[in-house]
């Protein structure tokens, strides 16, 4: 079964917006991670990144939706230099294949921000622009 899931970017301020959002939607905040705990190796892919800012949140409204973001729109500036816009959609799959299959087809005529592989907080990842300008993150969360 595959989960979508709003991934949400932010300039310095994701948590406020995630305390602000666990308010309104009187969810529950289940992470809130900053980039000063990313491992050094893995420092790389987020180089304008301050250590106090957001690495990753996440707030669970109910049992079928999460909501998902960070800080530092520049993390994700497409190679032009322009800011794409601020949204996701997270993709959450079962298999690497099905990750793997899901990023390559919408990788076709779009642009890779960073490549599907394995990291130090999920199975594989990776970011997408499709060729419709729409952002997309995919995961393989189990194998």
């Amino acid at each position: 079964m595959l989960t979508l899931s709003p991934y949400l970017v932010f300039n310095g301020n994701c948590e406020e917006a995630f305390n602000f959002y666990e308010q309104v939607f009187g969810g529950k905040i289940l992470y809130m991670g900053r980039y000063k705990d990313v491992p050094l190796p893995s420092r790389q892919f987020f180089k304008a990144a301050t250590n106090q800012q957001i690495m990753h949140a996440s707030l669970q409204i109910n049992a079928q939706t999460i909501i998902m973001g960070n800080d530092n729109v520049e993390t994700y500036q497409k190679a032009n230099g322009t800011v794409i816009n601020n949204f996701f959609i997270y993709i959450a799959t079962q298999s690497q294949a099905q990750a793997y299959g899901i990023f390559n087809q919408l990788a076709t005529h779009g642009q890779i921000i960073m490549p599907m592989a394995q990291t130090f907080w999920t199975n594989h990842y990776g970011i997408v622009t499709d060729k419709f300008g729409i952002n997309w993150k995919i995961t393989s969360e189990t194998e």
